[in-house]
């Protein structure tokens, strides 16, 4: 290797140590060993690793202790532990102890060469200043609990289990880990197991030999062969039936897979990533999903919230999704009214933040190109009354595009009117003006729109043609706003000529 590495390997058989030094020299890596756990820490505190690989059990303690004091004292360094073939509860403990990896007894050189690679590729992102998660969109709190957790399981190759509601962000959460992760420079497969037929499911997942079955016209690679050194999602991973969680099982815990139509097994080095939406937990007292696969997969949960858990998360999820929609069509970015925004955030959005997306791409194909008004969220009938109890949020979002780039903006600002849905936060940071105590928030909104519809007609002498322009909206919309106010009436009388575009 170009870099100059250095590995502690602890073992208290000799013919091992000297394999894997033997191995790890041949590498171009410095090791050192050590037959206990007082000899290990002792050397960890004199000299500077790279990386470490333990034993499970040593002659005065656990390799499982020497993780957690590595993960106490050396936060950072990449610990490998070595197991008894089979121990699957010994290698279950140590990953979820913080162990990046483990490696089988007797040891094979095809599993310890990547391993090892993974290992030092982590320990050389150590000094980097956290794990990417732009994509991941809220700072709320749950929110940033995730980020950290990404961050944290992206320096392990443990395998992990997201849950949470359909459309919160799991695979979103997968491919962030992967990013992050040793693996990056390799693929990301996703696989969603609900879509595979049954009879098809052994050969997707490991692949098969020409002559196989019926239409095996040439060798064909499976789904971990396609994600080797890289990562593997199993979305939905609750729709497996039951005789191929006997097959996934084998294959994560001996990371070997057989291809279907062959006699021998084959290293695959795979990480796995499982997501479901539905109770794992339910589903194995009902003997519908395999409790030693479960223990396999769920080594470390992270859980994805549902927007109904961070409200707060609501005014910027829907202005960035928004400009990533208008994006994609290419088209300029309309504003969202304020009653638009308030009665986004009274929504309970079960199908989360696909849900948002979904409505807001309805949204504009229904809305006049310049303001997403209330009746353009919906198809059905507008609710009468408040969708649900929850507090509005301030609407304060990180990036607003600038609208002095629209055509109607000038002649706003011009006039002096600011356009209809920057009102309410000019007017809440003005000052930091609160709100009365006696007065709703959809009160308040609505008096500041009524003020500045009346000041727009005001200002083009009661047209409400060139009032809408001037308010940057459409004039069916001016005209619902009006109804909705209790103005229509008022203005009448004085609009004859402001019917006609």
């Amino acid at each position: 290797m170009a870099n100059s590495y250095r590995c502690l390997v602890v073992d208290d058989e000799t013919d091992i140590r000297e394999l894997v030094v033997l191995t790890l020299e041949r590498m171009g890596i410095q090791a050192e060993s050590a037959s206990n756990v007082t000899d290990a820490k002792h050397m960890l505190h004199s000299f500077s690793y790279d990386l470490c690989l333990t034993d499970m059990r040593l002659p005065d303690g656990l390799g499982l202790e020497l993780v957690q004091h590595i993960n106490a004292q050396f936060p950072g360094l990449p610990v490998a532990v070595i197991t008894a073939y089979g121990s699957a509860e010994n290698a279950v403990s140590a990953l979820k102890a913080g162990a990046f990896d483990y490696i089988t007894k007797p040891i094979s050189l095809k599993q310890l060469r990547p391993l090892v690679e993974s290992a030092l590729k982590l320990s050389s992102q150590k000094e980097s200043n956290g794990a990417n998660t732009v994509d991941l969109i809220g700072a709320s709190p749950a929110m940033s609990y995730v980020r950290i957790m990404i961050a944290k399981l992206a320096r392990s190759q443990a395998p992990v289990y997201i849950s949470g509601e359909s459309g919160s962000g799991k695979e979103l959460a997968a491919r962030l880990i992967h990013q992050n992760s040793s693996r990056k420079d390799q693929a990301f497969i996703a696989v969603n197991c609900g879509a595979i037929p049954e009879n098809l499911m052994e050969s997707e997942f490991f692949g098969y030999k020409k002559g196989s079955f019926t239409g095996a016209i040439q060798d064909t690679q499976g789904l971990f062969q396609a994600a080797n050194g890289g990562t593997l999602f199993l979305d939905e991973v609750a729709d497996l039936p039951l005789a191929m969680q006997v097959k996934l099982l084998r294959a994560i815990q001996e990371k070997k897979v057989r291809v279907v139509g062959s006699t021998v097994e084959e290293t695959v080095d795979v990480r796995i990533i499982s997501a479901t939406h539905k109770n794992l937990n339910a589903m194995m007292e009902k003997g519908e999903f395999r409790q030693d696969l479960y223990y396999r997969l769920n080594v470390i949960q992270l859980k994805m919230p549902s927007l109904r858990e961070r409200p707060e998360d609501i005014p910027e999820l829907t202005e960035r999704l928004l400009a990533k929609l208008c994006q994609n069509q290419n088209i300029s970015k309309p504003g969202i009214a304020p009653e638009a925004k308030v009665y986004i955030q009274q929504l309970q959005f079960h199908g989360n933040v696909r849900e948002l997306e979904n409505m807001l791409e309805r949204a504009l194909a229904l809305c006049d190109g310049l303001t997403i008004a209330i009746e353009d969220l919906s198809l059905e009938d507008m609710p009468a009354a408040p969708i649900s109890d929850r507090p509005v949020m301030p609407w304060n979002t990180p990036a607003i595009e600038d609208r002095m780039s629209s055509p109607t903006s000038p002649a706003l600002y011009n006039e002096g009117i600011a356009p209809l849905e920057s009102v309410t936060s000019q007017s809440a940071s003005a000052g930091n003006t609160m709100l009365p105590m006696d007065v709703s928030l959809s009160d308040y909104l609505e008096d500041i729109e009524k003020r500045t519809i009346l000041q727009a007609l005001e200002k083009t002498n009661n047209n409400k043609t060139a009032a809408a322009k001037l308010l940057g909206i459409s004039f069916r919309t001016l005209r619902y706003r009006l109804s909705k106010l209790g103005l229509s009436k008022e203005q009448d009388v004085d609009d004859s000529d402001g019917e006609e575009e």
